[in-house]
């Protein structure tokens, strides 16, 4: 070979985009109908759409999971502290349904682990809708605009089919004598399943010992 022959190296294949993938030499993307669209036939808007949209939902991943690890790892250190308290002094540390708030030396500091009942409701629920309606009827006018707001609010479902729980609740504490309506309110006490607990654990800071406590959130939508 003579010593002034350049030697011109091949230019490196561009990269393909992060949706796109390669077949039989060419470059193709998946729509959302599953059909492989040349490459070329794919808009750059829709190509830079894509791109970032992937980007985003990489980092949201991610992001996922490590929030995942530090919920595991707080509650392994709560439990830690727990047994360590335990073995201390004896006895269990927490509520008896494992509720448990943890308040540094300073008091600007809380970490509270909160245990709360999963809860369906079973038929008895329409049994309790259809008294309460026939006390409703019969009543009248002297049924009051208040109270049938609340009852109202208390049977109407949501787009998920859920019952609004704090309006039952706060059904069940009005002191009504009216035998039907004291039926009524036993049905709905007997409707209420427990089918579960969810744990759920929680964090607040303040500025000073005597001030409001402001959550530490760990939600994009509240997120500072």
């Amino acid at each position: 070979m003579n010593a002034q022959t350049e030697t011109i190296a091949a230019e490196p294949a561009a990269a393909l985009p992060p949706g796109a993938f390669e077949f039989g030499g060419k470059a193709f993307m998946t729509d959302a109908k599953g059909r492989h669209v040349p490459l070329a036939l794919v808009s750059p808007v829709d190509q830079l759409i894509d791109e970032y949209v992937r980007k985003m939902i990489d980092h949201a991943i991610e992001l996922n999971a490590r929030i995942g690890r530090f919920r595991g790892h707080c509650f392994d250190d709560v439990g830690s502290l727990q047994a360590m308290l335990a073995q201390e002094y004896g006895t269990s540390v927490g509520g008896a349904k494992g509720n448990i708030s943890l308040t540094s030396f300073d008091g600007t500091r809380k970490v509270t682990v909160q245990v709360a009942d999963q809860i369906v409701f079973g038929p008895e629920l329409q049994a309790a809708k259809k008294l309460v309606d026939e006390c409703l009827a019969d009543w009248g006018a002297g049924a009051g605009d208040e109270l049938r707001a609340v009852v109202n609010n208390t049977f109407d479902v949501d787009k998920e089919g859920q019952i609004n729980r704090s309006a039952l609740f706060s059904l069940m504490r009005l002191a009504i004598e009216e035998p039907r309506w004291v039926r009524a309110m036993e049905a709905l006490r007997d409707s209420i399943r427990v089918i579960g607990s969810k744990t759920y654990i929680r964090f607040h800071r303040r500025d000073t010992p005597d001030g409001p406590w402001q959550a530490v959130t760990i939600d994009l939508s509240a997120a500072a």
